[in-house]
């Protein structure tokens, strides 16, 4: 690692309060993009006269390359800075959500929502790293275990803005917002924000292998990265099949659709505010523990679809088993991110990057065997995730006991 002057667009000290709140705003980006409009699946089929499948597809081709992206985006991050690569990256991701909403060809869509993915993991990883960049010890685990939470003003937002602007202006409005969204903050960048990294790592590629394959190495990082893709995926699985089911099945309108989604992010938020909350318990025992408690509770909605089977139960069980995840994925994010301080665009890239990556093809393959058809399906969705989690949690107690990292 060299060490560099700061580029002229380095961050000014009066600038760092509110740099600070534009970071925060835009890590729920990634959330922003998907969550927007999927309260318009069903009605972007219809008009498109493509299938379900192939309209789910535009949320998994997003989530490959959103974590594509981060996986190599680290090192450029950590070897070109930060601020520039994440100011075009608003500016591009501005302009593909134009022509998103100025077409209705699905394959300039799914070509779209690669560019959509790519930008905005440069955009993301950008503004993780600017915490680490900036913050250290206590104040740095404090901002990191917000990230979840923060994030998870996507989910809650996004789907309530997007019911309406689909039932009021249609499903290309959703990527006009997206686009003015985009524009506002790149501008806001401009002004206030600037670059945080001090030591610019050399672009060297055996180098930055060799820093990959140590961080892949690490076993509890790796296995915390699994943890928080299957846990994300449960949240994605309701996503791509829950519009379906309350608008198809139960016959309820879009604006229904984005308010039960507003529901399950709230969940997320509050399993997010109780890994917080619970920081300082012991790490593995409490993940453990609410594993177990998510089997039981899916169990106890498998059963309930014996008795009652509408809105209300599917959005109850739902919502304690996203809270489950939100709780999950707030532990072990904190936990991947603050793992290699000295190469934080790198692992906070490979965290979020392998996470997408899981959780894409995942939901999408658990999506397929298991059709968007009733809360029995979801159900089931659920019942593959949480073994799988249970599983690897199991292996991540086995490695402790091991006396392996």
């Amino acid at each position: 690692m060299t060490s560099t002057t700061l580029p002229q667009s380095y961050i000014k000290e009066k600038n760092q309060g509110i740099a600070t709140i534009l970071a925060f705003a835009l890590i729920p980006l990634s959330g922003f993009a998907t969550d927007i409009y999927i309260p318009s699946l069903p009605t972007m089929a219809g008009e498109m006269n493509v299938s379900n499948v192939q309209v789910q597809l535009t949320l998994s081709i997003f989530l490959i390359s959103y974590g594509v992206a981060q996986l190599f985006v680290g090192s450029l991050l950590d070897s070109f800075g930060r601020y520039k690569i994440g100011l075009y990256s608003l500016l591009i991701f501005a302009a593909a959500s134009f022509i998103i909403a100025n077409t209705h060809h699905i394959y300039l869509i799914y070509l779209m929502r690669v560019i959509h993915g790519l930008s905005v993991g440069a955009i993301v990883v950008a503004k993780r790293a600017y915490f680490v960049d900036l913050f250290t010890g206590n104040k740095l685990k404090h901002y990191l275990s917000l990230f979840s939470i923060i994030w998870s003003t996507g989910p809650i937002i996004a789907p309530f803005v997007g019911g309406y602007l689909q039932t009021a202006f249609g499903w290309e409005s959703n990527f006009y917002f997206l686009a003015g969204f985009a524009l506002i903050f790149a501008l806001l960048e401009f002004i206030f924000s600037g670059e945080t990294l001090k030591y610019f790592t050399d672009f060297q590629l055996k180098k930055i292998t060799n820093i990959y394959v140590d961080m892949i190495k690490t076993t509890s990082f790796t296995l915390g990265i699994v943890m928080l893709g299957l846990a994300y995926c449960m949240v994605m699985v309701y996503n791509m099949t829950g519009p379906f089911i309350i608008e198809h099945e139960l016959k309820y309108s879009p604006v229904v659709a984005g308010y039960s989604s507003l529901v399950l992010g709230f969940a997320w938020m509050v399993g997010g505010f109780i890994g917080k909350a619970t920081i300082n318990k012991p790490f593995f025992k409490r993940l453990m523990v609410n594993s177990l408690l998510q089997v039981v509770f899916v169990m106890v909605m498998m059963i309930s679809l014996n008795f009652v089977s509408n809105l209300f139960s599917l959005i109850f069980f739902a919502f304690i088993i996203h809270v489950g995840a939100g709780f999950t994925f707030n532990n072990y994010f904190t936990f991947c991110l603050s793992k290699f301080p000295k190469n934080a665009g790198i692992a906070g890239g490979l965290t979020g990057g392998i996470t997408y990556v899981i959780v894409s093809f995942l939901s999408y393959g658990v999506v397929n065997l298991i059709p968007a058809k009733d809360e029995r399906n979801l159900s089931h969705s659920y019942l593959v995730m949480i073994i799988l989690s249970v599983l690897v949690m199991f292996l991540i107690m086995k490695t402790r006991k091991n006396g392996e990292d």
